[in-house]
Order: structure tokens, then sequence, then C-alpha cells
């Protein structure tokens, strides 16, 4: 059963990603040391003691539907009130309408916690906190009024509505549109498949936020807006009052997730009597939707990425509890009786190993986004904006990939019993797969890393970026512990593939040979991962007490000594492969 690896969240939090320098400085009024380790602690628990034990209820009875409403899994309405008593949806939220205001850091770090106990319970709150964002960033003070209070506090929950059958990443072709009512109040007609707790009966009320076209609108990504449409409208002394035209037609049949209802949205269809058309409010000006959704979807990336870290970490606690219980053959390592527990298997400690250090990398990594995020928020300059900007897809993506990888290492760790549900190894690896795919594909992140983030300041910002990890190297090999091995090196090294790469893809993209930039896009987002990763590492151990170490640096130096040598590799695939790439696609793959 998953524990809430509390105090290495607090130290990756504090220490690697640098909350605790932030404090020093001031930035975060009446946050302290203490508050951080009682909301980490209280987080942990919750999610160890109330969510976890729900999750495997939540996958063997997934979410019904019947005449239009979702009925959640047994214990479930009962959990999301708990949460709620406890005020977690309310703890980045704005302070205006009773949020907590406190740093994205914080939150992220119990979204992780969230997101370990079940996966499918903290996507639901995830949408929530993008919901708030992109209303409290854009939408008219009537408005915020109105809706913001409730999904501050969790009373209301939101949803993100852009795909459609015929459009998922390509949203300059959807086809919803909206029709002006003439009293400020559109009218929204279409239909939104894949939509994420679209429909369910932990709130009263839905708030969802859809991208629409109105009538006179341009073609394409400029001609979208986006409007507020709740499931029930809200009657004037702000109670619920009469069913909007907005429904449930489906829901999806998934690998994983079982307990997070994904629907098909239907608006505008004159459900149970409504009058045909769903109302909704414009957010922000028309034709302007989708920069107030992308308010939505950067949040909403970095939490996803968080996902990635999150069903890691169950994973590979589950692999190793089971790895010191099952026996299995001999080892030299063991001299106990009988058949050594597998854990003794230097193959077993190797998986397990990767495993862990993939899962602490991932999760410096999110966690350094995060961070960025909150010093762009207070206007210091563009560093910090330049830096979300660029960590954000890495932050997505990365810790994703390794999710799914981390859960294959699982069930292989638990041999032919993780291949059998009883262990639960099988659902986290259903569960992680849709990570890598929804908020923007990975393969768009890594495209959004190369053509987009790369450029920022002329390349200054990625290079100013390199340049503290190297930072990182040198003190490594400054500090002459030998227990760091080869480490020092090693991360210069990567370091260095990183360089040239970044510096290749830029001349590329320069060079109007963007073709061969995108061939390289994905193994580059890769390679930037293992690089970062294996230098936050080396930071964890370098801020570890001497006494408290806890394995931090023989963790850092197996990543560096055992998984960095990938990135030489890497570097040729993407400097030397995409003349092989683009030639075999045109002769192998695509007919006339």
């Amino acid at each position: 059963m998953y524990r809430a690896p509390v105090s290495e969240i607090a130290h990756t939090l504090k220490q690697t990603a640098g909350l605790n320098k932030a404090i020093d400085e001031g930035r975060f009024e009446d946050l302290s040391d203490d508050l951080v380790d009682a909301i980490l602690e209280e987080a942990g628990r919750f999610a160890s003691d109330e969510i976890a034990p729900l999750a495997r209820i939540g996958d063997e009875e997934g979410t019904p539907l019947a005449d239009g409403k979702i009925t959640m899994p047994t214990g479930w309405k009962k959990l999301y009130d708990d949460w709620v008593e406890g005020g977690w949806p309310a703890l980045s939220g704005p302070t205006d309408f009773g949020g907590q205001g406190l740093p994205t850091m914080l939150s992220v770090a119990t979204v992780e916690m969230w997101n370990s106990g079940s996966l499918a319970f903290g996507i639901g709150p995830t949408l929530t906190c993008g919901a708030v964002e992109a209303i409290h960033a854009h939408a008219s003070d009537e408005l915020q009024e109105i809706y913001l209070d409730k999904l501050v506090s969790g009373e209301w929950m939101g949803t993100m509505n852009l795909t459609e059958p015929h459009a998922g990443s390509d949203l300059g072709t959807l086809r919803t549109r909206a029709e002006a009512v003439g009293d400020g109040s559109y009218k929204i007609f279409g239909q939104k498949i894949f939509i994420t707790y679209g429909e369910h009966d932990l709130t009263e009320n839905i708030i969802h936020l859809v991208l629409a076209r109105l009538p006179d609108a341009p073609e394409g990504f400029r001609g979208l807006s986006l409007f507020l449409v709740p499931k029930h409208l809200v009657n004037e002394d702000g109670s619920v009052g009469g069913r909007n035209d907005v429904f449930c037609s489906s829901i999806e049949h998934k690998m994983g997730i079982h307990a997070s209802p994904t629907c098909t949205m239907i608006y505008g269809d004159g459900f149970e009597g409504c009058d045909p058309g769903a109302i909704g409010w414009l957010i922000g000006e028309e034709n302007r939707g989708l920069n107030c959704m992308f308010t939505m979807m950067n949040n909403a990336r970095l939490l996803v990425g968080i996902q990635g870290v999150a069903v890691a970490e169950n994973a590979y606690q589950q692999a190793l509890a089971y790895a010191n219980e099952r026996t299995q053959g001999k080892s030299p390592n063991y001299d106990g009786p009988g058949m050594a527990p597998i854990i003794h298997h230097r193959d077993v400690q190797r998986n397990l190993l990767t495993m862990k250090a993939l899962t602490n990398a991932s999760r410096a990594i999110n966690y350094a986004c995060a961070h960025a995020i909150d010093l762009s928020q207070q206007d210091i300059g563009a560093k910090w904006r330049d830096r979300a900007n660029i960590l954000t897809p890495l932050a997505k993506a990365f810790p994703t990939d390794v999710g799914v990888e981390v859960a294959s290492l699982g069930i292989q760790i638990h041999g032919g019993m993780g291949f059998i549900e009883e262990t639960g190894a099988a659902q986290l690896l259903r569960d992680a797969r849709i990570a890598p795919i929804y908020e923007g594909t990975n393969g768009i992140q890594a495209i959004d890393l190369v053509t987009r983030k790369l450029p920022l300041a002329g390349g200054e910002a990625i290079a100013d970026y390199i340049g503290e990890l190297r930072e990182i190297a040198d003190n490594v090999r400054a500090s002459n512990r030998p227990e760091f091995g080869d480490a020092a090196e090693q991360i210069s090294t990567s370091l260095d593939d990183l360089d040239a790469c970044k510096d290749w893809l830029l001349e590329q993209l320069a060079g109007k040979s963007e073709d061969k930039a995108l061939s390289g896009a994905t193994p580059f987002l890769r390679l930037m991962g293992l690089a970062a990763g294996g230098a936050y590492l080396a930071k964890s151990a370098l801020l570890s007490d001497a006494d408290n170490d806890f394995g931090r640096t023989a963790l850092a130096r197996f990543f560096a000594e055992n998984m960095l040598g990938e990135t030489i590799g890497l570097r040729a695939t993407i400097m030397g492969g995409s003349e092989s790439l683009i030639a075999a696609a045109a002769s192998a793959l695509i007919s006339e």
C-alpha cells in the first residue's frame, strides 16, 4: 500500500527546487518551514490513509452512466467531501475568493500525493485548479463573483472542453458554435469528447469551460472564443438553479483511470425539456479564447507531469515491497536460509534503482518548473518567465514517459504476478499510459520545446539554464567526495551533449531546416530530461546532511554512471538521424 514519501518530497521541494531559499528571501509572505512541513505531513496522511485504499475500488467499479447521470464508485463521494473539508482545493487559490494563495510549488507537491493515492481521483481537482486560474485571469468581475468562490472551495468542480471527434490537437478545426442571445449571454451548440469529469455526482454543479466559434469568426485558431457553461444555471442569490442544456451522452471504456469519468458532452440538444442551446458567458475577448485556454492548459500540463511522478513513486514502492517478500533461486549476495528474496539479485536491484532514480529525477524537474512559475508571477524580470516556459514542456513530458517506464519495470519485478490484476501492478501501468497523451501529447511538448522555447531570448534562456546545471556538476567535482565516483564527469558530459544538440537545433531553425529540427525534437526532450535529472539528483545529494543522506549520493552516482551514457546515443540521433528518418518515412511508410 502506498505511503507518501513526505521526507523526500520535502527535501526535493525545499532544498533541490529552492523553496527554502525563496522563503528566506521573503518571496512568500507568512510561509514558514514549519508550515510547509505541517501541510506536507497532513497531505501525506490523507493520500495514504484515505485516497489510496479506494484506488482499487474505483478501478473495479468505474463510473456507470444512466439517463445522463454518472454514479461515482463506492466511497468516492465521502472521500471528495472529506478532501474539501480539509481545505485542500483552496491551497493555491486566489485569496480574494477564499483561497490560501500558497505557492504553486506546494500545490504541486500535494497533487503528487493525491495522484499517487489514485490517479483517477487526482485528475479531477487538477482540472478545477486550471478553471480557477483561467477565470481569475480572464473572466469579467461579475463572472468571478458568481463562480470563483464555489470553485476555489471545491463546492463546485470545473472542466476543460476542447476536443471534438474530428479535432484533437488541431483545435483550429473546431466546429462547436456560439450564438449571442442579446443579453450578454450566448447559446452553445456542439459536441465535445474526452471531457474529464464532465459529469459526476461529487458536486451539485459542474462549470465547463468550452471553446466555440462565433458566426463571424475568422477561420482557424484565431476564430475561437472561450465560454463558461454551467451544468446548472445559478440564481441571483448564488444558489443552484435550473438545468442547463448540456449533458453527458456517453462515457469512454478506457484502458485505465476507470474511476475518472471521460465523457462525451452534448451542448444545445434540448436535454430533458431544456430550451435548445446551452447558456454560456464569454470569458475574455471574442476570438481570443485560445489565449485564455492556454492559461488553463499550462497549469494542467504541469499537474499532468506530476502524475507521472506520482504513479512512478507508487510503482516503485509496490515493487520494492514485493522484491523483499518474494523468494526465488540463489544469489551470491545472500547467505540466509532457503531461497533468496529477489531483492538480492543484481538485475532486480538494477531495475529498482532505475525506478527510484527516474522517479526522483522527474520529481525534481517538475518541482523546479513550479518554482520558476512562482517566481515568474512576482514580476522580477524575464528570466523566470522564460525558465517556466522552457521547463513546462519538459515537466509534462519527461515525467509522464518515466511514469510508464517505471510502472512497466514494476510489472517486470513482479514477474508473472505483475501480469495479474490482483497485485495492483498492472493497474498502475494502465493508469499511467494516458499521461503522455492528454493535455498535449509528449510529441507536441517536444515540438514546443524545440521550436518555441529554445529560441527564447535568442537562445540565451536555455543557455542560462544549462549553465546553472553545469554549476551543479562543478560543485560535485569541487566537493572531492569519493562516494560520488565519476558522477561529476558523467553529468558534465551529458550537459556537453545537451549543449551541442541545442546549438545544432537552433542552427537548423535559423537555417530554415525546420524538418530536421522536428526530427530530433523527441530525443532532444529525453536528452534534456536525463541531463537535468542527473544534475538535480547530484544537487539533492550535495544538500543532504552527511548523517541523513538516505542513499541520495549513491543514487546520484548510480544514475550518472549507469543511465547518463544514453545521452551520447541521443546526441547522435538528434544531429545525425534526421536524413534517415525522412528517407525511411518516404519509402517505408507513406504510399502514393
